[in-house]
């Protein structure tokens, strides 16, 4: 089957954002959707340490078969068939079940700000068609990853969260874009961080896990958890529709939405820590529009719909069609477990490992002796993660229950390379801030080199193209040749479809798409037309039409070190800084996992402390961070900014104003 793509890049559609298409409202907000367990009571940390490790739960083949069968009997309920994937909680595809009559393909949506794109007028991957296993397998990655022992997110709560206007309504026009603007393009399935499947043998388990389309905000996906602790994900997708939801006020009547649900039925998170007990800025997140009570009497039995429902199937480069239990997070064998003293000094730290007891991102020191005169040593990288990690562990989450939990996430460092020295996590981090946290890291570092033009430029367009709109909206021909310093909030000011951000207006920012009423979660800019092409060949190899994407994203040439820059994407949402040696680049770290701000103090505070510590590097010099970037638009003069780190951030001081003046 070939893959259909808009006619201008065939773009990385890869954040899954469903447009809430099944039609239907109800006048009433949504009730208790999930009826799931209390959470467990937390199990207190050591003496030694500040974090409890999550309690160890799996899903067995049993258990994948009981969610299958009982989304199996709500989708003929609603005569609705279906593709349903089942993940654990670092990726691994433990099912995919095809209902007889479901579509073999679902369609990326048309729908732009400016409304339905037409029919040969679509931008990036608007209006593609993509394997209807893709969309499902994203779907229950996102809920996965979105998740943890203090939040459950759905893909719902995706789509609330990325698109220009938080929360994205008719009525909220002028607002600012969502927190996590550009998350979508995340987890590709071209990334070099993420593993890929294999079906037996030593690190078959391995996560985290790529997705096939980035990560979704279709309804249709929610986390599975086991006694409390999320243990993986499920999605369905058989409307043939793959969107997003643009307006939150009302309550939309979704099968797939319902179908997810009643999969989860005793394997639901705990009421406490669903995404609409979770407000952000004031306003309360969405989990599911679909209710309990919305469900027909649950089918328990696997044996009684497979065969007469339909089958298990193989998807090429996720699952061989059979059914596999899950792997319990925090074990070797998943990929992601507590490091040993050798690794990190701090007990809670957490690290990615090859399932064979290596490490598979040691801290080291940098690779760029090359091009930087005195590259980060493996003792900076050391101080840098230690301290970032300090900060961390004192800091008060904000996406996290019950209130006045610790943040969790995930923070990552590299060399001007790109190549990665060190990564850590806290123990009950979301998984997807790992996959982030690099993609942060790297793209501060790309947009503060000087190389970053010459790099661009090299790339085929539409990508070259940005060099110039850079230039001519910051007055700057001099722009991305490292005269100035970009955090991710810098770099994610200039890649929205409006500017300022939020502010409804003709300009866009240069980074985004060129015309603004063009925009959709499946064509921003310059983040999804760098990874478009590995999209696409991607989704040529799920359907057997050609070899597999490279494990290295992004149209960039290769850079100094032979290797790609931004090799699993970039980020345009808070969380990362770049660091320097006097005036000189040759780092930067990104965290993810938790509130923006919470990531921004993080990786700005945790390099100042580092800086302290062993003298000689530190944050960029104020007069070339890029908050001195002034940008006039119709008369009005607006700041780029740097960093923002929140109000009274830690648990165990009062302070405020903890990165003014630094």
């Amino acid at each position: 089957m070939a893959v259909r793509a808009g006619h201008s890049g065939c773009f990385a559609a890869a954040l899954a954002l469903a447009l809430a298409g099944c039609g239907g409202d109800s006048s009433s907000s949504p009730s208790s959707p999930v009826g799931g367990t209390p959470a467990p009571t937390p199990t207190p940390p050591a003496p030694d340490r500040l974090f409890a490790d999550p309690a160890t739960e799996s899903l067995s083949v049993a258990e994948v078969q009981q969610i299958l069968a009982q989304a199996i009997g709500e989708a003929q309920a609603r005569n609705l068939p279906s593709t349903i994937a089942v993940t654990d909680r670092v990726g691994n595809v433990l099912a995919v079940f095809n209902m007889t009559g479901a579509p073999a393909t679902t369609q990326l949506s048309r729908q732009q700000i400016g409304g339905m794109a037409a029919i040969g007028d679509e931008i990036g991957l608007q209006g593609a068609d993509v394997p209807n296993s893709t969309a499902a397998i994203a779907k229950a990655i996102t809920g996965a990853y979105l998740s943890s022992g203090g939040n459950a997110f759905s893909t719902r709560t995706a789509s609330q969260i990325v698109q220009e206007h938080f929360p994205p309504a008719p009525n909220t026009v002028g607002l600012e874009s969502g927190p996590l603007f550009g998350v979508q393009f995340s987890q590709l399935p071209c990334s070099d961080l993420s593993s890929r499947f294999i079906a037996a043998g030593p690190g078959a388990l391995i996560g985290p896990k790529r997705s096939p389309l980035g990560l979704a905000a279709d309804p249709g996906g929610f986390p599975i958890y086991k006694n409390g602790v999320v243990v993986g994900g499920i999605g369905v997708s058989g409307d043939g529709d793959y969107g997003f939801d643009p307006n939150i006020i009302d309550i939309d009547v979704d099968d797939e939405e319902a179908i997810a649900l009643a999969g989860i039925q005793g394997f639901a998170p705990p009421l406490e820590i669903t995404a609409d007990r979770i407000p952000v800025d004031g306003t309360s997140l969405r989990f599911s529009d679909m209710t309990i009570a919305d469900l027909s009497p649950l089918q328990t039995s696997f044996g009684a719909v497979n065969g007469p429902a339909g089958a298990l199937v193989a998807v090429t480069g996720y699952t061989n069609g059979a059914v596999r239990a899950g792997t319990a997070y925090g074990s070797e064998t998943s990929g992601v477990r507590r490091s040993t003293t050798a690794e990190f000094s701090n007990p809670d730290a957490y690290v990615l490992t090859d399932g064979s007891g290596t490490a598979r991102f040691p801290i080291r020191g940098g690779t760029d002796a090359g091009t930087v005169g005195t590259p980060l040593s493996a003792a900076e990288s050391q101080a840098i993660l230690e301290e970032a990690f300090a900060v961390l562990s004192r800091a008060r989450a904000q996406i996290r229950r019950p209130l006045d939990s610790r943040m969790q996430a995930t923070i990552s460092l590299v060399d001007t390379n790109g190549a990665i020295l060190g990564l850590v996590r806290s123990p009950d981090g979301p998984i997807f801030g790992t996959d982030v946290s690099l993609q942060k890291a790297r793209t501060a570092t790309f947009f503060s080199s000087a190389t970053a033009a010459q790099q661009l430029l090299g790339a085929p367009a539409p990508v070259s193209g940005y060099v110039q709109r850079v230039g001519d909206f910051l007055n700057d021909p001099t722009a991305l040749t490292g005269t100035f310093a970009f955090a991710d909030r810098s770099g994610g000011n200039l890649a929205r479809p409006y500017f300022p951000d939020g502010e409804v207006g003709p300009i866009p920012g240069p980074l985004s798409v060129e015309v603004p009423s063009k925009f959709s979660p499946f064509a921003v800019g310059i983040q999804s037309d760098l990874i478009a092409g590995n999209i696409v060949t991607h989704l040529g190899f799920v359907t057997g039409a050609n070899a597999d994407t490279p494990r290295e994203c992004t149209a960039v040439p290769s850079g100094a070190g032979g290797t790609k820059e931004l090799a699993n994407g970039m980020q345009i949402f808070p969380g990362s800084v770049p660091i320097y040696r006097g005036n000189q680049l040759i780092g930067g770290i990104g965290v993810s996992g938790d509130g923006i701000d919470q990531d921004d103090m993080v990786s700005f505070l945790g390099l100042h402390n580092a800086g302290l510590r062993v003298g000689g590097i530190g944050n960029a010099p104020n007069d070339i961070r890029a908050d001195r970037i002034a940008v006039t638009v119709g008369g009005r003069t607006t700041r780029l900014r740097y960093v923002n780190c929140p109000f009274a951030p830690f648990l165990d001081d009062p302070a405020n104003n903890v990165c003014e003046g630094l």
